[in-house]
């Protein structure tokens, strides 16, 4: 396992970023499921920081830092995503099980296509607003953390633990995309709502 929280190129102490997620606010199946993950990892101790309910999400593209794109840019990304995203339908998202990356314990979900759909459309809405995407397309797999890994270590006490569970996914029931600002001054993805742009 190696430490989540460096400081990835870009990012300081204060910094904050507008970037669109899934979030998951009012979803007790999905809450329900961290808990159990958190419950199973709490006698890991330090080695991982556990994700709380409120900021549980699923990463979906950043537009770039507070200070380097105009405000009236990003009104103008919200109101180009949400005409786009009125022709996505609302779906619904298994999440879960977990797959122990070196930073994280993520969940999968399924189906990925809506996922992707939704992605497409506010990369869209990016390029009609801004005329140009920030971050690839390619490489994007749909998951939500539970935990973060706090440090550099082994990763077999945190496998055998989770090589012990039998959780049941959580289903989720996605009828929106957030454009929040984002931070990691605590040790953890925190944010502020800028804006939603609801599905069709």
């Amino acid at each position: 396992m190696r430490n989540h929280w460096w400081w990835r190129p870009g990012w300081s102490m204060g910094r904050r970023f507008y970037t669109w997620h899934l979030t998951f606010e009012g979803q007790a199946d999905v809450h329900r499921l961290a808990d159990e993950y958190r419950s199973a990892l709490a006698p890991l101790g330090d080695a991982l920081t556990p994700i709380p309910d409120k900021w549980l999400h699923l990463t979906m593209q950043g537009i770039g830092f507070v200070g380097e794109v105009k405000e009236q840019d990003v009104h103008a990304v919200v109101d180009a995503a949400r005409a786009r995203l009125a022709a996505v339908p609302a779906f619904d998202l298994q999440i879960g099980p977990e797959v122990l990356d070196p930073e994280a314990v993520l969940l999968h979900v399924r189906p990925d296509g809506p996922v992707r759909a939704v992605r497409d459309a506010i990369r869209a809405a990016i390029g009609e607003a801004l005329g140009e995407v920030p971050e690839k397309a390619e490489g994007f797999t749909p998951h939500v953390s539970v935990a973060y890994s706090a440090g550099d270590g082994p990763a077999a006490p945190i496998a055998e633990v989770l090589a012990g569970l039998s959780l049941a996914p959580a289903q989720a029931r996605i009828s929106g995309a957030e454009l929040i600002v984002l931070h990691r001054d605590n040790l953890m993805y925190e944010w502020e709502s800028f804006a939603m742009a609801p599905l069709g």
